[in-house]
């Protein structure tokens, strides 16, 4: 521990010695020196606090600068009745659709886009001849190597794009007269040139008649289509992207019809739909929107259960028992199921003869929508999981998201098990996986903790996409993480609210422990990167953002000024179009608190989270008394200079020195040390306390008797992103203190800084984000003293075994039907490189093979290969002594 001296002149750094001048501040000790370059170079300090104005769109009539819409804000309006026929036995969709079209726009439209995204599956469309192969190929373009695979997955997917035709055709684009209407297809948009202009204010009114093939959604993916189940010979289809939608025309990009690649997603604008589904007669029919003709649909018994849904927990529509009826009924009529939905952007489906129904009612405070009608659908495979968790799921994330943003804004809320995994969403409606399994050595139908979690969750997150964008009405073409990345955060505040110690991500608790993975690596790129060049979706377009918006609500703004801007937001742009600028603005306007360093590190750059402490120093203010200073200043230096080793190990032998021989060579300085206080000294000290105006003197006294202790305690932002500095300081008598420094102290230099810290006990350590709230990447260098970090190594043991093909050969034969292992979807598939091959890298493939195709001779039949397997065997069992 060192002491501060009082000087009333100038400031000067002595050996050991620090000597200040009264009045000085802590912004003193800020270092402004390092770092600072041109404004605008690598070097320049500040530059992460630079406002955000050029980055930014400059606000309009449209959008103001406070983030809400401006005065003259608009959007355009597409009314639709849609009539579909399911031909189940085809897997098939033929339907006719009738579009008002309302141009709200201050601009007179020539023509009009529609988005075909079943097109994105047709032969030659721009995303399947875009679709990128194994990642070694990227690899090896980066100098990483590998070697190039083949799924068995990608191989079905392959085979099913070779087996039939995707992708919309059409019978008719008319007007609502019947006259042809002039269009254009461009891969996966629709443009339809209109007859006349398209004044601002009028409105179109057109009709298209369509049909196309559906997906098989376990072998090609896509959001949507079908999956066959062998045993009962039926399927579970789920109808998404099924109909020509209208593109987005905006204030901010005109017609939004960039390409649907399958990455970034839809971008949609509102209106009433009215549509009639006719189906097999023993299929359930989930769809956004209201049902319109339950009676002549369902049961009078389930007309009944249906009606007396309850509060307290899901009650069954369509019981188990129904349900097996439905899925041996075999009928072959069908019925139409008739569906109303007001203010949405778009319409999606399910259907199956599979499906178990049950509903409960979620009660809200809200005029419009009092009670929602929260529904699940699921096959008896998702069962007992689904009837256990998936309704109270759904209820569960309207209770949580309303507190966050706004009242759930519609009449139904349903989640559909549509498929085995992953979840998407629709007005009203969400497509949602995870199935319980037959363990194959007890036959028990069990699930594992990830799929309980994994259901909860997903359920969450794609019934809080209602939310947004499903009504905030984001760009999803454009910017994923407005819809993903917040809905993420807030399905991470409703699993945190579902179950303490839920596994929010990769079974950690605390999802910025596991974002630091992405944040270090060379692959990322910005959060506003368009979304089909990002590199790794998941962590780029979800969980960077949500991260982002914990650190902002948990540690930067904190929770009260956070959510009341959060949900002012949500209010704002409800059933709007907001831009990422909208969020931005309206965040710092409803909470006075200037983001746009956030925005500029977190949303706009590539740096991560490595705050460290390099360096603390202790002090106490000095008296400059010498008979006090000068014994602490013996202490002191006794302490920082020990014993020469010489000196002591002489003595430990028992040598003496001269002067301990012989006394008469003592004098004045062998017994007088340079610590010796003097009359001259004392002098200096009363000159000192002489001097001293009365201010000072009480600043002088008040000081002697607090003894505080002071620290100057420097940090080092190792990552680049800019952070706040939550620290815990333990005292020597037990008790601890949570200290936040705000992240403006690095806004001078945002490399290194020090903080003076000033207390009445002493601190033993120091600790920086000791919770893990701010997704610092290493938290080895933030203790002081620094802790030793400790963990356990497992024992390795070599795992390698001899190779041996007289062993191999003598194993028995299994036939396909004793064989237990099954290859995967993500299991690769043996390559062999065609002959003229300049190099070799074969894959899992034997050397000596050859394609038969490439043979002369006659192909061996599979009794020859058995013979001769047979003879080989025997051969080396005598060989080896082992007569059978």
């Amino acid at each position: 521990m060192s002491h501060l001296t009082y000087a009333f002149k100038l400031a000067t750094l002595t050996a050991g010695a620090l000597v200040l001048t009264l009045g000085v501040t802590s912004d003193v000790f800020a270092n402004e020196g390092p770092g600072r370059g041109v404004a605008g170079s690598a070097t320049d300090g500040v530059a992460k606090f630079r406002q955000m104005g050029t980055e930014f769109r400059s606000p309009n009539i449209y959008r103001s600068a406070s983030g809400a819409p401006g005065p003259g804000y608009w959007q355009q309006r597409a009314n639709v009745d849609i009539d579909a026929t399911l031909d189940e036995s085809r897997q098939h969709i033929t339907a006719e659709m009738d579009v008002e079209y309302v141009n709200n726009s201050p601009d007179t439209l020539n023509y009009i886009w529609l988005a075909l995204d079943q097109n994105r599956f047709k032969d030659g469309s721009l995303a399947r001849e875009s679709a990128t192969a194994s990642a070694s190929g990227s690899s090896r373009g980066q100098g990483g190597g590998g070697s190039d695979s083949y799924s068995f997955g990608q191989l079905r997917y392959e085979h099913a794009m070779e087996d039939r035709k995707y992708g919309f055709d059409f019978s008719q684009i008319a007007d609502m007269s019947g006259g042809e209407l002039s269009y254009f297809i461009n891969d996966s948009m629709l443009r339809i040139d209109l007859p006349t202009p398209l004044a601002p204010g009028a409105t179109f009114n057109f009709q298209i008649d369509w049909e196309h093939n559906i997906i098989d959604e376990v072998a090609v993916g896509g959001r949507g289509g079908f999956e066959y189940f062998e045993d009962e010979d039926n399927y579970i289809f789920a109808l998404a992207q099924w109909f020509p939608r209208l593109a987005a025309y905006t204030d901010y990009t005109g017609w939004q019809n960039k390409q649907f690649l399958g990455r970034g997603e839809f971008t949609l604008e509102f209106g009433d739909y009215t549509v009639d589904l006719t189906v097999p007669a023993d299929h359930i029919v989930s769809a956004t929107g209201v049902l319109q003709n339950p009676r002549q649909v369902l049961t009078a018994a389930q007309r009944r259960r249906l009606a007396n849904a309850g509060t307290d927990k899901p009650t069954y529509i369509v019981t188990p028992e129904e349900a097996a009826k439905n899925e041996s009924a075999n009928a072959t009529g069908t019925k139409t199921w008739k569906f109303q939905a007001e203010n949405v952007r778009d319409f999606a489906w399910s259907s199956s003869p599979k499906y178990i129904w049950d509903a409960m009612i979620f009660e809200q405070d809200d005029a419009d929508h009092p009670q929602v009608l929260a529904m699940s659908f699921f096959p008896k495979e998702a069962d007992p999981i689904w009837s256990q968790f998936s309704t109270q799921a759904v209820v569960h994330t309207m209770d949580v998201y309303n507190r966050f943003s706004f009242n759930y804004p519609y009449p139904t809320a349903q989640s559909v098990n549509a498929w085995e995994r992953g979840g998407m969403e629709y007005p009203m409606i969400t497509f949602n996986g995870y199935r319980p399994y037959k363990d194959k050595k007890s036959e028990e139908i069990v699930y594992s903790r990830n799929v309980k979690y994994g259901l909860v969750g997903v359920i969450i997150h794609e019934v809080g996409h209602i939310y947004f964008p499903m009504t905030v009405n984001s760009d999803e073409r454009r910017w994923t993480w407005m819809d993903e990345g917040i809905n993420t955060f807030l399905e991470y505040m409703a699993e945190y609210e579902w179950e303490e110690n839920f596994p929010i991500r990769r079974n950690m608790q605390n999802p910025l422990d596991e974002i630091t993975r992405y944040m270090t690596s060379s692959t990322q790129v910005p959060i506003m990167t368009q979304s089909d060049s990002v590199l790794q979706f998941g962590p780029n377009a979800y969980a960077k953002p949500a991260a982002a918006l914990i650190v902002l609500r948990e540690t930067v703004m904190g929770r009260e000024a956070f959510d009341f801007a959060f949900r002012e937001y949500a209010n704002r742009w409800k059933f709007k179009r907001p831009t990422p600028e909208d969020f931005f603005r309206t965040m710092e306007d409803a909470s006075a608190v200037d983001l746009d360093w956030f925005w500029r590190g977190w949303f706009f750059g590539t740096d991560y989270v490595d705050m460290a402490i390099t360096d603390v120093r202790e002090y106490q203010i000095g008296t400059n008394d010498p008979d006090i200073e000068k014994d602490i200043a013996r202490d002191e230096d006794l302490t920082r200079y020990p014993e020469n080793i010489v000196q002591r190990r002489n003595r430990d032998e028992g040598r003496t020195t001269r002067v301990d021989r012989f006394k008469d060579l003592n004098d004045f300085y062998n017994k007088n040390d340079s610590f010796t206080v003097t009359n001259a000294d004392r002098n200096t000290f009363t000159s000192f306390r002489n001097g001293l105006k009365d201010w000072e003197r009480k600043a002088y006294d008040r000081a002697m008797e607090d003894g505080k202790y002071l620290y100057f305690v420097d940090f080092e932002n190792i990552g680049g992103l800019i952070s706040p500095l939550p620290l815990t300081l333990k005292f020597a008598d037990g008790s601890s203190e949570d200290l936040m420094v705000p992240a403006e102290i690095w806004r001078r230099d945002s490399q290194h800084v020090s903080k003076l810290i000033v207390r009445d006990k002493r601190i033993e350590s120091i600790q920086l984000d000791p919770s893990h709230q701010t997704a610092d990447a290493d938290y080895g260098n933030n203790g002081y003293p620094q802790s030793m970090v400790s963990d356990r190594l497992t024992l390795a043991k070599s795992n390698s075994t001899n190779r041996s093909l007289m062993a191999d050969m003598l194993r028995e034969l299994k036939t396909e039907e004793t064989d237990e292992g099954a290859p995967s979807d993500e299991s690769s598939i043996p390559l062999q490189r065609s002959e003229g091959s300049e190099t070799d890298t074969t894959t899992e493939a034997p050397a000596e093979s050859t394609p038969a195709e490439n043979s002369e001779e006659t192909a061996p039949t599979d009794n020859d290969d058995e013979a001769k397997r047979t003879s080989l065997r025997e051969t080396l069992r005598k060989m080896l002594g082992r007569e059978d």
